[in-house]
């Protein structure tokens, strides 16, 4: 009878493993590509270029303010001077995928560990006071990626970031990433703006991000995608994949600008040196979609944050093999060339 009830049980679980792993196993397929360089990546993005307040190679793309004066200095004890310029450099990639380990722009390679963390997978309506509500899970692996400087466009040019390719954030390990009480932490200020009025606000945020640029007085607002708050994946209100990923890939800017991870580039400030910005400027980034389909063409191809993704970028996710998103991240760097 033991040996009989054995192999029923080994019978009901090669059943079992024949009719759910495939299921399992196709939610967790994680898609996506190596980002080429010369083909993927729009790089009329670079402008406007500015010297001072002067726009020298202008653009249909709204540009943050330049410092006025087109002569700088810096260093001390005795300063050198030099010209003030402002350019937009793509300096970081972006994974963000609901799928954990999931490695979207390293061709969709997924390297796990050997145990389950985070799972997020879009979940279907649930009833919330009466109202259906689509919630998801995203993670976003953040990638050092300073394309000029490895490409030598302009050499010796001291302006442009110089580093090698790495990955410097895994949202996996962090647990505050995972946890909305945890998340408080870093940012205790979130319940003061939880307030419709407050929340009402971030609808201007919306126009002025399609329009031409966010409005960094609303900081608790990612625009046209949702609230800012809670810093972290946990999208209540999800509904697209371009959508929640986007405001995901803000909410994490925030988080790290908030944990001294990234500094301020844009302004008079940042002439000379990099500067903290605990609280994100929205203005100083602008996001590329490169996966699943890049953009690379059109004003709104590389689009700030909190912008609408309605046209050009609806359609740009399909089932399956669509579902992994990929964006280049582009930040406004003002300089004193020396």
């Amino acid at each position: 009878m033991k040996i009989l009830r054995f192999l029923t049980l080994l019978l009901g679980a090669f059943v079992l493993s024949t009719t759910v792993s495939p299921r399992a196993e196709a939610q967790s397929k994680c898609s996506g590509k190596f980002v080429n360089p010369i083909t993927d990546v729009c790089w009329s993005c670079l402008f406007p270029l500015s010297v001072g307040g002067l726009k020298i190679w202008p653009s249909n793309r709204a540009d943050t303010e330049n410092p006025s004066l087109p002569v700088c200095a810096c260093g001390s004890p005795v300063p050198r001077i030099g010209i003030s310029a402002g350019f937009w450099e793509p300096v970081r990639l972006a994974d963000v995928t609901t799928k954990p380990w999931c490695f979207v722009n390293l061709g969709g390679t997924k390297i796990a560990p050997g145990f389950d963390i985070g799972q997020g997978q879009l979940s279907g309506p649930s009833q919330t006071g009466g109202n259906g509500q689509n919630t998801s899970k995203w993670h976003v692996h953040w990638y050092v990626y300073p394309l000029l400087y490895w490409m030598e466009i302009l050499t010796d040019f001291l302006c442009f970031e110089q580093a090698s390719f790495d990955i410097a954030y895994m949202t996996e390990v962090d647990p505050l990433w995972q946890d909305d009480s945890l998340t408080a932490l870093i940012n205790p200020e979130a319940v003061l703006f939880s307030s419709p009025i407050a929340q009402a606000a971030c609808a201007g945020d919306c126009i002025a991000a399609t329009a031409k640029l966010p409005l960094d007085a609303t900081f608790w607002c990612a625009g046209c995608q949702g609230p800012m708050y809670p810093v972290n994946g946990n999208i209540a209100a999800s509904i697209g994949h371009v959508q929640a990923s986007r405001l995901a890939l803000a909410r994490f800017a925030f988080k790290i600008h908030r944990e001294g991870l990234a500094w301020g580039t844009m302004g008079s400030k940042g002439l000379c040196n990099k500067y903290p910005m605990p609280v994100l400027r929205k203005q100083q980034y602008r996001v590329q979609m490169v996966n699943p389909i890049p953009m690379v063409s059109g004003k709104m191809v590389c689009s700030p944050l909190g912008a609408s993704t309605m046209p050009p970028q609806a359609g740009r996710s399909f089932p399956v093999k669509g579902e992994d998103m990929g964006y280049l991240v582009w930040r406004k760097r003002n300089c004193c060339v020396l």
